[in-house]
């Protein structure tokens, strides 16, 4: 199998007149900013304590944990931002101030390679007894990816060694023969994905799949959890399986149900996993949800969960425009949905998708001094109905500095941050250039520049520079859907002129 695989983001150099900025802007400000945030050293800002709760559990300082029960995840995603952020700008002294913390999340893994600050502080008994409401599985997820990224950017492995003790310690709980389990947010098949991809150990990718599996084959399973534990956190009523996905395995799933986010993690999963065993029948179930999302179920800015009530999905074509929910991280998580897709697929089904939420979906989650953020995207606000009347009130009229959950702010800059490897994905024999994304990308067989005058103008322009003078190789770039008409010239000559052009068109992309 000529399996496409993700580029090294360290290979590709962003050169963009658009995205360029706002890599800039989150390198300079929103990196800086978020870490005080999370050192709890910003006034008039929602408190987060997150560092601060790793120190608490370490034993390095006194206190009692703050915040919400998956408080560390916002930590793991500001580090895989800033991972992703030496590949822009190295920064030794921020580099040194990650190694830093990482000291301090290795000291705060229990022996047995448990990590997780809430139930190490607050609740040790308590301890992988309530997987739908405290976000364990959630929390690991994320400092898996943040491992991983750290790891193939740094070369250092200290916390990919924590998250592979991690990893460990959940696999000796859950699994066949062992107890049943599945995440109540799903994330931690991404992560044990990552880690699969970093680390080449099938184990992890054996455990992702194992999540994926359990999925739906008992629908009664968080409440069969919840009568066993006889506590609860949030109050989360069990019976509502098509809120967590549980409702059916997920093969049989045929459309986009309840919270939208924990829906577009597990698919992206879903992809990753198909994209690596080949198995049809889990890659025919993703191709039926995307279209289902995509066709019937997504605002024209990429936004996907039009209701407040559960920031989930809803029915086909409920999609108001003044109670819009369609929160920053889903749009983020509809964004990895399509790139594992074009790993298996290339189409510009999933690319125009990605492109779209990118600019839009994705974007408007931040303001543009990079200090105020959106959770909630509504495409029509009313002063004196948004955020006021019953219905409305998720909707705010302004951006806000900080949330007291704070998933959405480093959730959007480690997606702006790794934007390399959503434009490029590479085979044995093929590149593909996925976005019209300024810059320079160093691939195995061939170095391209590319002059982009995109969003602006159509104009793009790409130089190959292969890396023996008889390369033989495919290079394939996307045509947008939207394209009404198309110009391609190949070393300055209109193709439609050449003898042996050699050009194929598949499924919106030229291949060369």
């Amino acid at each position: 199998m000529n399996r496409i695989k993700d580029v090294n983001l360290s290979k590709v150099h962003v050169k963009d007149r658009f995205w360029s900025e706002k890599q800039r802007l989150i390198v300079d400000v929103v990196i800086p900013f978020q870490e005080q945030i999370l050192n709890d050293e910003i006034e008039g800002v929602e408190k987060s304590h997150a560092l601060a709760n790793f120190r608490i559990a370490a034993g390095l300082e006194e206190g009692e944990f703050y915040g919400m029960v998956f408080q560390d995840s916002d930590v793991a995603k500001w580090l895989e931002g800033a991972a992703y952020s030496l590949t822009v700008k190295p920064d030794m002294a921020l580099e040194e101030r990650v190694d830093a913390i990482i000291e301090v999340i290795e000291k705060a893994q229990q022996p047995d390679g448990y990590l997780n600050t809430y139930f190490t502080v607050k609740e040790p008994e308590h301890r992988w007894q309530n997987l739908q409401e405290c976000h364990e599985l959630y929390c690991a997820g994320h400092m898996m990816e943040a491992a991983a990224a750290y790891y193939g950017v740094t070369g250092k492995d200290r916390l990919l060694k924590v998250m592979e003790r991690m990893a460990d310690n959940i696999s000796e709980q859950f699994g066949p023969g062992k107890r049943a389990g599945i995440p109540g947010h799903q994330e931690v098949e991404i992560g044990l994905m990552r880690l699969f991809h970093a680390t080449g150990k099938e184990k992890y990718r054996e455990l992702a799949q194992y999540f994926i599996d359990e999925r739906g084959r008992n629908p009664d399973f968080f409440k069969e959890e919840k009568e066993k534990r006889g506590w609860e956190h949030f109050g989360i009523e069990p019976q509502d399986t098509k809120y967590n996905q549980s409702y059916a395995p997920v093969r049989e799933q045929k459309t986009a149900e309840g919270h939208s986010v924990r829906a577009v993690y597990m698919y992206t999963a879903m992809a990753d996993i198909a994209g690596v065993t080949g198995e049809k029948k889990l890659l025919e179930a993703c191709e039926t949800l995307w279209d289902n999302i995509t066709q019937k179920r997504m605002y024209l800015t990429g936004g996907i969960g039009s209701t407040g009530d559960g920031e989930a999905f809803t029915i086909d074509y409920d999609l108001p425009n003044d109670m819009a929910y369609a929160e920053t991280c889903a749009s983020i998580g509809l964004a990895f949905f399509a790139k594992k897709m074009l790993n298996i697929s290339p189409s510009n089904k999933y690319a125009d998708i990605m492109e779209r939420v990118l600019f839009n979906g994705i974007l408007s989650g931040m303001q543009m001094d990079g200090k105020k953020f959106f959770y909630v995207n509504p495409l029509e606000v009313n002063p004196g109905v948004s955020g006021v009347l019953h219905g409305y009130k998720h909707v705010r009229l302004q951006r806000t500095g900080w949330y007291a959950c704070a998933c959405c702010p480093p959730n959007l800059v480690r997606l702006v941050m790794s934007l390399g490897e959503y434009a490029w994905s590479e085979s044995e024999d093929t590149v593909y250039s996925h976005l019209y994304v300024g810059g320079s990308a160093e691939l195995d067989k061939v170095k391209i520049d590319v002059e982009s005058s995109f969003p602006w103008e159509g104009k793009v322009e790409y130089i190959i520079h292969p890396r023996q003078q008889d390369t033989i190789f495919t290079f394939a770039v996307r045509i947008p859907s939207y394209v009404k008409k198309k110009i391609i010239r190949l070393n300055g000559d209109d193709i439609s002129n050449c003898i042996e052009k050699k050009v194929e068109e598949k499924d919106g992309y030229l291949y060369f």
